[in-house]
């Protein structure tokens, strides 16, 4: 089953690399168009397309486990990946969007058995993370605003993300003051994006960064990686990576205090990638080491060049909402840039870091 995953997993990757291309085309970065299209894909893409296909095929390995009758949870996964391939080729009409519809709504099949399976609050916070998916890209299929897709888009990372955070910090024993302010959080996310579609943008919006920095300030006061941080090795680089990721939500939190009903210009850049990069790609950096020999089979052993793209990730991401905020476009794009570079470097010191492991385990077994 391990073999058969890695399929999958290229066709995430290839979302997320013609993402960061057509990221960079609207950074106005001199590059071949490919198509017309390519440049209003980068969200869909790097959502649904990469992150849809990857956290899929974390949970349909979750559930193929359990045995041969539950591998149709790789539905999502295959539907999200096809519909990530159709979208950066640029296949008109919406078979890729349909696609990665479907696709979501296989993964909330999945999601909603899992929480049956385990009926438990963070199994049914990540089932809501999912119906923000399909929720999302439902809106997104029938031609609703992007600014407005985008928040559910958004909570489907956030609640996957914090979801899974709860079930780790279980071993904490939570007191029930901790726990309510951990939902007031979630609601506060849920209830303003459902203003924001349909009742009142600005306010909604409010709401959602209220909600943001709520989950920031639990999780930076109350999460494991607090106590973590201080070992070493990949457990200190997990550490670090979140409480990064963190601070990013907060930030984001702000901004959507800040700027409100904001659909366009420099102050959405900036909340959007700091939500987006500053938070789920720094989840990413965390979590790959583990979640890549987990679903390949591929061993990928720590090493401090780790450090290195995430630190650049943290800098550029800065000088990005600097361009944004304050000093101009021109420190944006290259923002932007180095923001992609850390990505693409991550991808380098992963792999180079499983090719060391497999060398390593040949002449071992030698």
């Amino acid at each position: 089953m391990q073999r058969i995953n890695i399929p999958f997993m290229l066709l995430a990757v290839f979302a997320l690399l013609a993402g960061l291309w057509a990221g960079l085309l609207r950074l106005s970065w001199t590059l071949p168009l490919l198509h017309p299209t390519l440049p209003m894909a980068h969200g869909p893409l790097m959502v649904s397309g990469f992150l849809g296909t990857l956290i899929g095929l974390e949970r349909a390995v979750g559930l193929g486990a359990l045995g041969p009758g539950r591998r149709w949870a790789y539905g999502a996964p295959a539907l999200a990946g096809l519909g990530g391939l159709l979208l950066a080729f640029g296949v008109p009409g919406s078979i890729g969007p349909l696609l990665l519809t479907l696709g979501s709504a296989v993964f909330v099949a999945a999601m909603v058995t899992i929480a049956r399976f385990q009926p438990l609050l963070y199994t049914r916070i990540l089932a809501a993370g999912s119906l923000c998916w399909l929720v999302g890209n439902l809106l997104w299929l029938t031609g609703r605003p992007i600014p407005e897709v985008v928040l559910w888009w958004a909570n489907f990372l956030i609640l996957t993300i914090v979801g899974e955070r709860l079930e780790l910090n279980r071993l904490l024993r939570l007191s029930a003051a901790k726990r309510a302010a951990f939902l007031i959080g979630i609601a506060l996310l849920l209830v303003g994006t459902v203003l924001a579609t349909w009742v009142a943008y600005g306010l909604g919006v409010r709401v959602v960064g209220l909600g943001m920095i709520v989950l920031a300030v639990w999780l930076l006061a109350f999460d494991i990686a607090r106590r973590t941080v201080r070992k070493t090795g990949l457990t200190r680089f997990i550490a670090v990576a979140l409480l990064a990721g963190y601070f990013w939500m907060g930030v984001a939190g702000l901004l959507a205090l800040r700027f409100g009903g904001v659909t366009a210009g420099p102050s959405y850049d900036a909340l959007l990638h700091s939500i987006f990069v500053g938070f789920v790609i720094s989840m990413i950096f965390a979590h790959a080491p583990i979640i890549v020999p987990a679903v390949t089979g591929l061993a990928a052993p720590f090493h401090n060049g780790f450090y290195v793209p995430l630190a650049l990730l943290q800098a550029s991401l800065a000088l990005r909402v600097a361009g944004d905020l304050w000093a101009g476009f021109v420190v944006r794009q290259w923002g932007g840039l180095l923001n992609e570079v850390a990505i693409l470097l991550f991808m380098v010191v992963l792999v180079a870091t499983i090719v060391w492991g497999r060398r390593r385990t040949d002449r071992a077994a030698a």
